[in-house]
């Protein structure tokens, strides 16, 4: 579960509102699987005795402040674990934020998880150098899950998809055709008595083939069309700034790190404009050329813009179901 609390300059009993939402959500949790909390919960957790075992000894900070005993109250009344301060770490390791003047450092992202499960978690710590453009740094777990071996093995069939866009071209048409056609007439030799099954099979293979010869396989959609070379590259430079900054916090390497960053985010929106107007021009070709399908197909994918996949079913009340008993009674439900 990933969560982001809110600073402690917020007024009023925002953050009182934000531990009871969480509070009603982790409720709803399946009880036996392994429950992991992690993200931006704006909390110093500090090495307090009093606090124990829930935190460790590993915190960056020695005092928590008040965000802190919060995260640390929430997670001693679910029987959690801080994870993020216990293990031993140099300090650059240990905090997750820095201020924009890169002169003020604190742990303010926590991963928490059950108790009686804390042993799979076999390290936590932040990774300075990985270039996500923000002012937090990555953080890092590995996890050692234990799983019961089934005495079944299951195999997952892999069903191989074609390019079938191919067809609504006049000379991918006429390419499958001619090759669907020569494979079969080699079929009508075969003998008539041959087992129905057997025979099925060789025609089923042979329309595989064919559409693999003449169709392609289908590649997926990449979930950023417009990144190109030019985007690689500002990325890499970028990378190595940020490097040069870590090693040399210089205000002339902070000065060069921002440049470069305001270039690539320069350089991604003038990209991302140009795809967008590339997909409207499409867009509208396709509705002068009545073609409906692809009209739709485009039009919705700019509605729905991009959906994770999910196992997760929102009960009649909105709540998330995670168990697997419940989500099919809501299926059922919902069916009916």
């Amino acid at each position: 579960m990933n969560v982001h609390a809110s600073t402690e300059d917020k007024i009023g009993d925002i953050n009182d509102r934000f531990y009871e939402e969480l509070e009603h959500v982790f409720d709803k949790f399946p009880k036996y699987p392994m429950k992991i909390l992690l993200g931006d919960f704006n909390a110093k957790v500090g090495r307090e005795d009093i606090f124990k075992p829930t935190i460790g000894n590993e915190s960056l900070h020695e005092i928590r402040n008040d965000n802190g005993v919060r995260a640390v109250n929430f997670a001693t009344s679910k029987n959690l674990t801080v994870k993020s301060t216990m293990f031993p770490h140099r300090n650059i390791h240990k905090f997750t934020w820095t201020s924009p003047d890169g002169k003020m450092h604190n742990q303010i992202d926590h991963m928490l998880t059950d108790r009686r499960r804390h042993s799979s978690i076999l390290d936590v710590r932040s990774f300075r150098a990985a270039d996500c453009d923000t002012d937090h740094f990555l953080v890092v777990a590995k996890i050692r899950e234990r799983l019961a071996v089934s005495k079944q093995t299951t195999h997952r069939v892999h069903m191989e998809r074609f390019n079938l866009k191919k067809l609504y071209e006049v000379e991918g048409k006429e390419q499958y055709r001619v090759e669907i056609s020569n494979r079969f007439a080699a079929l009508e030799n075969l003998d008539t008595e041959v087992d129905v099954n057997k025979t099925w099979e060789t025609i089923r293979e042979n329309i595989k083939m064919s559409a693999k010869e003449s169709l392609g396989n289908y590649e997926p959609k990449k979930h950023k069309p417009w990144f190109d070379k030019g985007c690689s590259i500002l990325l890499d430079q970028r990378k190595q700034a940020k490097m040069q900054w870590l090693q040399d916090p210089s205000e002339l390497n902070r000065d060069n790190l921002n440049n470069i960053r305001r270039e690539t985010s320069r350089h991604f929106r003038n990209k991302k404009r140009e795809y967008l107007e590339d997909k409207i021009d499409e867009h509208a070709m396709n509705s002068k050329n009545k073609n409906i399908r692809d009209l739709y197909r485009g039009i919705n994918d700019f509605k729905r813009g991009y959906q994770p996949s999910s196992n997760l079913v929102l009960s009649e009340n909105g709540d998330l179901l995670a168990d697997s008993h419940n989500i099919l009674n809501r299926w059922r439900n919902f069916s009916y």
